[in-house]
């Protein structure tokens, strides 16, 4: 029940954050800070209590071999089970969710004034569907989990989104209910595929890692699951729904949108693409790690070419999640690594930037940058601020995003050069649209004359909590590798026993 409990706990946290309203709109953000860092201690006192095996003892295939396992009965007649595992790749997405969940009621705190319990019972049960989905080990729980996160997210952005919040809402979905879909014919066909050669139902993980799919098909069942994948990645170019759901979002939920969600497309392509499928994926490699590159180049030219903050962030996200599926599909350790480092560095780095841009559209009702020259001497605390996490966002180093890029690239230059020579020209475009945005934004001449209030102490403790994380990863990174390694090893050892 450990595991399942850290689910419930948000999703209890969420109900009663909407029935708290009745109290007064402060009760529902207690509520839900309270819930998540409760969330966190639970997840504390699991790691604590844990009888960490040695790392190089972990298999994919057996669950006893991981961190923790808990499994229940649910539907029996197919084979459906409530079961959850956590390795050390779940756990550091697992503590990444839930920090950023406290980041997001922050950043929401006076923003949000209409239905505060709803939009926290929403926000929490997002963050629950995340939870699902890194933990989940029964693929038909996995799409449930998936599907979850979509209807809360769809309301965060549809009811208190901005000026034309109903089309992004419509588009989000319509995308990643599109993607989804394809993944649940994807997941039928394998277990019809599995109960085919084994003689009965299963949707489980492990089973399916035990008995793999083979032949043409595997390609045909993979291009089901890369099809969700990679819109919520979102990788070029299917990306298009990201740019709209950013901007029109309110911070909390672009936070969660580009913290976390995005981050389950990755670790699925990991977890369900490269593991089940190795030759197809392998097959797969050179068009993934091209649209890679083209989503880093492409990205990073679109946001140079931004006049709105949010929407500036928004591309450079679409060019930072490129080189998570570069290292992903340049299939080597160190690549692999720096994949994962890049899913926690940005998810720290873009959900400071997007909490910048909500305090700034908050207090001057826009977010055009060229109506906000010069606000440095006005709004020192929060230039400070996004000068820091600006030049974390371009890769620079002894910061978390710079090991992570830096490791991409040097394992995909060990199997694609060319291509590899192709993404470092994002550390000169990365510079140019991370520094026009402090230009345009923070220096020059003072656009307004109105006094506006800096950030307060709750502000600069979630934006030096995300500070002090990439400062860690950038000077002392080891500790989430070595979290990692053991896991990324595990499927690498796999697929080398399926290699014909």
């Amino acid at each position: 029940m450990m595991l399942s409990q850290l689910i419930l706990t948000l999703l209890a946290g969420g109900l009663l954050a909407w029935l708290s309203e009745r109290r007064g709109a402060a009760w529902p953000r207690q509520v839900a800070l309270l819930t998540l860092l409760a969330a966190l201690v639970e997840l504390a006192w699991l790691c604590g209590s844990l009888p960490w095996p040695d790392g190089a003892a972990l298999v994919a295939s057996e669950p006893a071999s991981w961190l923790v396992h808990e499994t229940h009965a649910w539907i029996p007649r197919f084979g459906i089970r409530f079961a959850l595992a956590m390795d050390g790749l779940s756990l550091a997405l697992l503590a990444l969710t839930l920090a950023l969940g406290m980041v997001a009621v922050v950043a929401s705190w006076s923003e949000v004034q209409a239905q505060p319990g709803f939009f926290h019972a929403n926000l929490l049960w997002t963050l629950a569907g995340a939870l699902g989905v890194f933990l989940a080990v029964d693929l038909f729980l996995f799409f449930v989990c998936w599907e979850v996160m979509l209807v809360p997210m769809y309301l965060l952005i549809a009811i208190w989104g901005h000026e034309q919040r109903a089309r992004a809402a419509m588009k989000f979905f319509l995308f990643t209910q599109a993607g989804g879909l394809l993944m649940l014919v994807a997941i039928v066909v394998c277990a019809l595929d599995y109960c085919a050669r084994s003689g009965h139902w299963s949707f489980g993980y492990f089973d399916w890692l035990r008995s793999p799919m083979s032949g043409a098909m595997s390609a045909w069942v993979l291009a089901g699951f890369l099809a969700a994948f990679l819109v919520k990645l979102p990788a070029f170019p299917l990306h298009s729904w990201l740019p709209d759901a950013h901007t029109q979002a309110p911070t909390a939920g672009s936070v969660i949108l580009a913290g976390v969600l995005l981050k389950t497309g990755a670790y699925g392509m990991l977890r369900f693409g490269v593991a089940l499928f190795p030759q197809a994926a392998r097959e797969f490699a050179p068009l993934m790690m091209g649209l890679g590159v083209a989503g880093v180049l492409y990205g990073a030219v679109l946001a140079f070419a931004q006049t709105d903050f949010k929407r500036l962030v928004a591309y450079s996200s679409v060019s930072h999640m490129g080189f998570v599926l570069l290292g992903i599909f340049a299939w080597n350790a160190l690549a692999w690594s720096g994949a994962v480092m890049q899913l926690v560095a940005h998810g720290l780095s873009t959900a400071a930037l997007f909490t910048i841009a909500g305090a700034l559209q908050e207090r001057l009702h826009s977010r055009d940058m060229r109506a906000m020259g010069g606000l440095w001497a006005a709004l020192p605390r929060i230039g400070a601020t996004a000068m820091l996490f600006a030049i974390a966002s371009l890769g620079m180093p002894g910061l978390g995003n710079f090991i992570a890029e830096f490791m991409v690239l040097a394992g995909a230059f060990q199997v694609a050069p060319w291509l590899c020579a192709a993404a470092t020209l994002s550390l000169v475009t990365g510079a140019v649209y991370a520094l026009s945005m402090l230009q345009q934004t923070f220096h020059g001449p003072l656009q307004t004359g109105a006094r506006y209030p800096d950030f307060g102490a709750r502000e600069l403790f979630a934006m030096g909590a995300l500070a002090l994380g990439l400062l860690w990863l950038g000077l002392y990174p080891q500790p989430l590798l070595d979290l990692t390694a053991p896991v990324l090893a595990a499927i690498d050892a796999h697929a080398l026993e399926l290699r014909p």
